[in-house]
């Protein structure tokens, strides 16, 4: 019969749901997702997978918590002087700084939701940027998914795509990936001036 991890002498073990989120992002970020189970958290953390459940009901938890923790890193200014269109750049390049941050747990990203309240608060100054320059709020949401629906394509295919998808050409390097970046996404913009505004 297996025993329990032992705590390191000195280093009572570190358990709560915060600590259990921040092990399962490092776990992902070393190992990636195959690698994130209940056992390997637990011993990350030096307990019992069984003490886990007490703070999250199972893996399919513990992956949602990890989605609302990676979205909450994303940071970005909005200048109220700039056009509302660098808003929407702002918030890309925010995006996408987390996601190239976290390259393992973009295919987590991209197929799992972010709790509405953490996504509201997380694209609330670019919506209100847009709101300010008289788009709807409907209009403005539409154009903030759409960046972000870019943003996570685009670097699934940078990062490496998931099994059943098609790789990019090994030649494809990262300033092809900063390119097609830069160009998708002013497009999107230059787009989105036009339908929103008509100008």
């Amino acid at each position: 019969m297996s025993t329990p991890p032992r705590a390191k002498a000195g280093r009572p073990p570190q358990i709560g749901r915060e600590a259990i989120i921040t092990a399962s992002v490092q776990v992902i970020d070393a190992d990636g997702l195959d690698a994130l189970t209940m056992r390997r958290i637990g011993a990350e953390l030096e307990v019992t997978a069984m003490s886990l459940y007490r703070y999250l009901p199972g893996r399919a938890a513990v992956l949602a918590a990890v989605v609302n923790r990676l979205v909450v890193e994303v940071r970005f200014e909005v200048d109220p002087q700039a056009p509302w269109t660098d808003a929407l750049r702002r918030f890309a390049l925010g995006y996408r700084r987390m996601l190239l941050a976290h390259p393992r747990a973009v295919p987590l990203l991209a197929t799992h939701p972010v709790d509405p309240t953490i996504g509201h608060a997380m694209t609330a100054p670019a919506l209100a940027r847009l709101r300010a320059a008289g788009i709807p709020d409907q209009d403005g949401l539409a154009a903030v998914q759409s960046v972000g629906c870019f943003l996570t394509g685009q670097a699934l295919a940078q990062v490496g795509a998931p099994p059943g998808v098609r790789r990019p050409p090994a030649h494809a390097g990262a300033e092809c990936y900063e390119h097609w970046f830069t160009i998708g996404l002013e497009a999107m913009l230059g787009g989105f001036q036009q339908q929103l505004t008509g100008r």
